[in-house]
């Protein structure tokens, strides 16, 4: 199984907004009763690609409805970059993100922690994941 991360960089710092990030982490779920999460890349968002990096925090809406053609469209670019992943753990998505794993039947799992680090965030959800 795989998961995918909104992270900021290598650091691993998870991203505050799915569709805002620069980058997804990439981790294989192994083990059974006893799960570990094995990174297995970065992958570069191409919705953002070529924009400054900063973090969208959590009150960053997304305005955009379905007759905005374009914009849906670059949302689907970055469900495509992920589109072998079985999930997507968000802090916050909008509802083009959503849309867009959807159809690739990609799900969100919601994170509502206080922990920064992808990998750990994993393990807290580690149980969640089926």
């Amino acid at each position: 199984m795989k998961i995918a991360v909104p992270v900021m960089d290598d650091s691993l710092k998870m991203a505050g907004n799915a569709g805002h990030t620069p980058y997804f982490a990439i981790f294989n779920l192994k083990g059974g009763m006893f799960r570990s999460f094995e990174l297995e890349g970065l992958r570069v968002n191409p919705k953002v690609a070529g924009e400054d990096q900063h973090d969208h925090d959590e009150h960053h809406t997304c305005e955009h409805g379905a007759e905005d053609v374009e914009h849906v469209k670059a949302h689907d670019t970055m469900a495509d970059a992920i589109h072998d992943c079985d999930y997507l753990v968000v802090k916050m998505a909008c509802k083009n993100t959503a849309k867009s794993m959807s159809n690739l039947g990609i799900k969100i799992k919601k994170y509502n922690g206080t922990e920064a680090n992808a990998q750990k965030i994993l393990m807290e959800l580690a149980p969640q994941f089926t």
